[in-house]
């Protein structure tokens, strides 16, 4: 497995010393710092022991959130891969970016975090799960993350691929080679070599992680340390050992990026940014592993709806020097945030032209400035579902086909069982309102068949 893995990161390196940019004259203006932005993939908000989590441990982000930014009120934009990943990647929402379901492609037109950077002198890298639709537009090859601001690129681009934890085939540029081991190891493999390459000027890094999505499976040394943990259906096949080792294994891999950041010099001039693209599934592929462990405690709902599980992820923001150790933010920051935000922190500023729906959240982070009131929305009305939601701080509606709007104060009731819809009526019809509003600014494409990611 070793042997495989260095294979396939020796592939990267070749690869990518021909595409190397140069870097651009700057003066005497100080370097902007470098960005990793680490995305899991349906991590529940409870999986983590940062959010409470006793069963198993994730000291490393652990450590992040003491040394920085506790996002305690993080929201996914879309509680599905490619709609959510798009909407990070944006700034904007599934309405606006055209990507609403999992068989939707990036539109090239929309300016992505990468692009953004490019002219602030930035090398990025996509190392992990692209997943920005099943197809391109013409109904040919999806849209490739090299076409979308990306100077390199190591991983899967479809997500029925993604699924495989242990693949035969990876990405490398565009080009397929063999690879051998874990995924999520991998992964970090290429991610800890790209920072080397690119230690003396700006980079963005998204490393875009497969656990803890849908097959069940992690090295066998990481399940070993969960074994006869857990109420199992079949202690032979630990399900439920292999989903916290998927987990843990996370948090090891990441904490090798916290020391190959410090091994380059690099940690006081990183912002690394974690957080998850949905909450957890409780669906077939995971076997039941999420349910049985609570993946989303203490919230209601799980992926493919909008209740808090659903669509509140783990969130943290470390940038030491910058922001201060030990600081939670309790407003509600959504993921569309991230890429005004980032190229605030680079020093930039976005382009009207790209009518973003994310807030720079830059003051916030590291001066602690009060967010602006806002109200946030959601939809989903794909592969049989028709949810709407809208939140405004405290109170957040949800509207169901099929039934009554109910409204939750999800900071006093955050696992939604008390509807207030009848006690505060002009609140919920106000968001009602809001949220009609927000569907006519509807400029997505029309909806293409519905298939399960």
């Amino acid at each position: 497995m070793k042997r495989g893995r260095r294979f396939a990161v020796g592939l990267l390196l070749s690869t990518a010393v021909l595409v190397q940019p140069t870097v651009a004259g700057r003066g005497s203006e100080p370097r902007p710092p470098s960005v990793v932005l680490i995305v899991a993939d349906d991590l529940g908000w409870g999986d983590v022991s940062f959010n409470g989590r006793k069963e198993w441990s994730t000291p490393n982000l652990d450590r992040t959130a003491r040394e920085g930014l506790l996002l305690r009120r993080c929201y996914a934009a879309a509680t599905v891969c490619a709609p959510s990943r798009a909407a990070l990647l944006t700034g904007k929402y599934p309405i606006h970016n055209g990507v609403r379901t999992n068989r939707q492609d990036l539109p090239a037109g929309e300016v992505t975090i990468a692009e953004a950077l490019r002219d602030r002198g930035y090398v990025s890298g996509l190392v992990g799960k692209w997943h920005q639709g099943a197809r391109g537009a013409d109904g040919g090859e999806p849209l490739h993350p090299m076409d979308q601001g990306f100077d390199e690129f190591f991983g899967y681009l479809d997500a029925v691929r993604a699924w495989e934890k242990f693949p035969s085939q990876l990405w490398n540029g565009r080009e397929l080679v063999p690879v051998m081991g874990y995924a999520d190891d991998l992964i970090t493999d290429g991610a800890l070599e790209f920072i080397h390459r690119h230690r003396n000027r700006p980079f963005f890094l998204y490393i875009a992680y497969v656990a803890t999505h849908f097959h069940v499976a992690a090295p066998e040394d990481e399940v070993a340390l969960h074994r006869g943990r857990f109420a199992e259906e079949d202690q032979a096949v630990p399900r439920n050992a292999t989903y916290a080792a998927m987990v843990t294994r996370m948090d090891r891999n990441i904490g090798r990026l916290l020391a190959g950041l410090e091994h380059d010099g690099l940690s006081r001039e990183t912002l690394l940014i974690f957080t998850s693209d949905q909450g957890a599934t409780f669906e077939k592929g995971n076997q039941g592993t999420s349910a049985a462990l609570d993946s989303n405690h203490p919230f209601r709902g799980q992926k493919r709806t909008l209740w808090e599980g659903g669509i509140r992820v783990p969130g943290i923001v470390w940038w030491p020097g910058r922001i201060a150790g030990g600081t939670v933010c309790d407003q509600p920051v959504h993921l569309t945030d991230l890429l005004p935000t980032i190229v605030a922190a680079a020093g930039g500023s976005v382009d009207a032209r790209w009518k973003l729906d994310g807030m720079n959240l830059l003051p916030n982070w590291t001066a602690g400035t009060p967010i602006p009131p806002r109200t946030l929305f959601w939809e989903w009305r794909s592969e049989g579902f028709d949810q709407l939601a809208a939140l405004d701080h405290d109170h957040k509606l949800i509207i169901t086909r099929g039934g009554k709007p109910e409204l939750y104060n999800v900071v006093i009731d955050p696992a939604e069982r008390r509807d207030l819809s009848e006690t505060l009526a002009t609140t919920t019809e106000t968001l009602a309102t809001r949220l009609k509003s927000w569907l006519s600014t509807e400029i997505s494409p029309p909806l293409t068949p519905p298939q399960q990611r």
